[in-house]
């Protein structure tokens, strides 16, 4: 099918599939019609998980690690997930809370979800340290945002005067277009373009952008900031789109697939790296 790269022509050795750690989706009020009386659920939407295995990847969703539960604390650690994985992606889903980077709720219902950014601050900074790749998605542009000493506009309409970035009745059917930042690692993704449709699901936007690291493209005509990659020394990049919704078969839209190249290129080198430094530090 038109758009869909096949396996072998992938800018990577994907014969041995890379493991990739998705964080969770946090629900605390679990509506009453689903079952789970007094419980709160950890979940993913199947698209990111698809989209991923498209790659010929091995998706892992990463449970929180809370002390109370039928887990203790101590048993198991972030940094055994980082080691048993060899990439990181943040889904989207709930506000980053303003208080992780320093605010006070504007609006009640704009007080995010402080549990799931410290976990995922958590993961985050663990697989930095081990030199793994971390590809943030909508609120993951905004969390590694705010991870490295960025803040957020907590609401675009209100805080910037218009509203064009999100539209709950259309959701993922909701575009527009974003410019690709001439010269960057994700305008080469993309040899063809200079600029693309994208969806658009979000009304949370970077504010302040965070000391080293680049923006790759931005929204058309507003200037909002749509993506951004790190200047350090290891790979560390967000979109503000959602390239798993987008169908690889629509060419009216910026295909999904050179992002998750990109990113899964990154995890298999940095793996094949480790096994390579391990084998010769394991010599006799």
């Amino acid at each position: 099918m038109d758009g869909i790269v096949k396996r072998e022509e992938r800018g990577y050795d994907a014969r041995e599939p890379v493991k990739i750690g998705l964080s969770p989706r946090f629900l605390h009020r679990v509506p009453p019609e689903l079952g789970f009386k007094g419980k709160k659920l950890q979940y993913l939407e199947q698209s990111i998980a698809h989209w991923l295995m498209r790659g010929n990847a091995l998706v892992f969703m990463i449970p929180s690690i809370e002390a109370g539960g039928m887990i203790e604390a101590g048993d198991l650690r972030v940094a055994q997930y980082v080691r048993a994985l060899d990439g990181l992606v943040l889904q989207g889903g709930a506000d980053v809370s303003p208080i992780t980077y320093g605010e006070q709720p504007l609006r009640p219902e704009w007080d995010g979800d402080r549990i799931r950014d410290t976990y995922e601050l958590e993961l985050l900074r663990g697989f930095i340290a081990a030199g793994k790749p971390v590809l943030g998605i909508c609120r993951g542009l905004q969390l590694v945002n705010v991870a490295f000493g960025g803040t957020l506009y907590q609401d675009i309409a209100v805080q910037r005067g218009h509203g064009r970035h999100y539209d709950p009745e259309a959701y993922d059917q909701h575009f527009h277009d974003v410019e690709l930042v001439r010269g960057s690692t994700l305008a080469a993704q993309y040899p063809e373009r200079v600029c693309g449709r994208v969806n658009s699901i979000h009304h949370q936007a970077i504010k302040v952008l965070a000391a080293d690291f680049d923006v790759e493209a931005h929204s058309v005509p507003d200037g909002v900031i749509e993506a951004i990659r790190w200047s350090g020394p290891s790979f560390v990049a967000a979109v503000q789109w959602h390239p798993e919704f987008h169908d690889p078969r629509d060419p009216s839209v910026l295909s999904g697939e050179p992002i998750l190249d990109g990113f899964l290129g990154a995890a298999a080198r940095a793996r094949d790296g480790a096994m390579a430094t391990d084998v010769e530090g394991n010599q006799p």
